[in-house]
């Protein structure tokens, strides 16, 4: 099955499905001597992890990564580090009646249509399981990149909007409330509205903001492999995304050249940040900005109509264990994915001069 690495020079291969012995993954192009802060990695899985609030899934795993290669007393060898993450809590018997039947907006008529046969159990490799090992390389990721710091927050659930600038949230608050949105009062509303939903049987979507600040300038390839089309590339690939938007995004069609401009001083700063740190593809010092949509989770606990293998309509009602709503967990696979694009364009601008 293709389509299982990401990156050009630091890379990313992932394994294994939802309800099998372990995921895991192998880093490559990491380079050699760098001090790893594993307690720092452990971490990052602790926020992405199951079973960490009563409104996400409850499935409970320890996510305790086990790293096989690439790592010599703490330290990284330059060679690919191999890792394994457990899987110790799947209730595959909740997954039984899907056997047959195919789940309305998953993945499982594609797959089927695809290799002809499909692991049912949580979707197998389609499943947000595999998520986990994209944590363990942006963890990694996060260490190389040093000073830049990479911050990404729940902005809406539904139609629940933080409306405020970045500048004038408290990022504090990010990890301190299980929304993990940057403003203590509307945490408490996105809080309450995702317990509802989840009394009704349902789910809903939302989305994550990400700012990423002190990037240099000069980060980034020319034409196919610009910036923010990597991490355009990178946030669509993360499980239920169904958008993404960087700077002023769909609201820049909406306004003139005149307004629209980021006009320049004598430092090399701009005057305003329309352009979200990115011009021509290449970073140019300033703050990255980007938004990133989530779509409701597909799983419901209500009867639905669907068919099965044979062609024949039926009805079918969710089992088992699912977050009602995604973006919360969410936020760590952002910050994920963002370091690794970051370190990759780092490595490729060592290459770019002389």
């Amino acid at each position: 099955m293709a389509g299982n690495t990401f990156g050009t020079v630091f890379k990313l291969t992932t394994f294994g499905e939802s309800h099998g012995p372990a995921i895991g993954g192998i880093i490559d192009g990491c380079p050699a001597g760098l001090q790893l802060d594993l307690e720092a990695v452990q971490q990052e899985m602790q926020r992405r992890k199951p079973g960490q609030s009563a409104i996400v899934t409850q499935r409970k795993e320890a996510d305790t990564v086990n790293f096989l290669s690439g790592i010599f007393e703490g330290v990284t060898t330059g060679t690919p580090i191999g890792f394994t993450i457990a899987n110790s809590d799947q209730k595959s018997k909740d997954y039984s009646h899907l056997k047959e039947a195919y789940r309305p907006s998953h993945a499982d008529f594609s797959y089927d249509k695809k290799y002809g046969l499909r692991d049912y159990r949580g979707g197998g490799r389609s499943s947000a399981r595999e998520t986990a090992c994209r944590v363990v390389a942006g963890a990694i990721a996060k260490q190389l990149l040093k000073d830049i710091t990479i911050t990404a927050y729940v902005s809406s659930v539904g139609e629940i909007n933080l409306d405020k600038a970045y500048s004038d949230l408290d990022f504090s608050q990010i990890e301190q409330n299980p929304v993990r949105t940057a403003d203590a009062e509307m945490a408490k509303t996105m809080e309450a509205y995702i317990r509802e939903v989840r009394k009704e049987g349902d789910t809903v979507g939302g989305c994550i903001s990400c700012v990423v600040q002190n990037v240099p300038a000069g980060w980034g390839e020319p034409v196919f492999d610009k910036l923010h089309a990597q991490l355009g590339k990178a946030m669509l690939s993360i499980n239920a995304v169904k958008g993404f938007e960087y700077g002023s995004g769909f609201l820049s069609t909406t306004m003139k050249g005149s307004k629209h401009n980021d006009s320049f001083v004598a430092d090399g700063s701009t005057k305003t940040n329309y352009s979200g740190g990115i011009q021509g593809g290449i970073s140019n010092g300033a703050d990255i900005y980007f938004k990133v949509a989530f779509k409701p989770v597909a799983t419901l606990m209500q009867k639905q109509q669907t068919i099965n293998t044979k062609g024949e309509e039926v009805e079918l009602e969710g089992k088992g264990r699912h977050d009602p709503c995604v973006v919360p967990r969410a936020v760590p696979i952002v910050e994920a994915m963002t370091a690794m694009v970051l370190t990759d364009f780092w490595l490729l601008n060592k290459l770019s001069k002389i």
